[in-house]
């Protein structure tokens, strides 16, 4: 499984509320749409107008390649239109997670 890591800033007059509400009801709500997508979450850093990002966002894809072709898919381009008008992404990394990580039981 392959991770993606997105560090978002939030283009000037963007109200932070706004922008997470469209997280939580329309972006998580998507992801079922893309069968690359395992795992999805996005994080807040701070709401600081001057700060270098706002909040950082982790993607667990079952590869690149499957995330590249969910990306051309016109669920995605929806999403993407909608995050362009509100953030821009500031920087990426991506890897392969070394054997399965940890998860503490439920």
């Amino acid at each position: 499984m392959d991770v993606i890591i997105h560090r978002i800033r939030l283009h000037d007059g963007v109200d932070p509320a706004r922008f997470e509400a469209w997280v939580r009801d329309v972006d998580y709500a998507s992801c079922p749409r893309l069968p690359s997508v395992r795992a999805f979450g996005v994080q807040r850093v701070s709401t600081e107008r001057d700060a270098p990002f706002h909040y950082f966002e982790i993607i667990s894809v079952t590869a690149s390649d499957a995330f590249s072709q969910d990306m051309k898919s016109e669920a995605f381009q929806g999403l993407a239109e909608a995050f362009d008008a509100m953030a821009s992404v500031v920087g990426e990394m991506s890897g392969e997670r070394v054997g399965p990580g940890y998860r503490a039981a439920s």
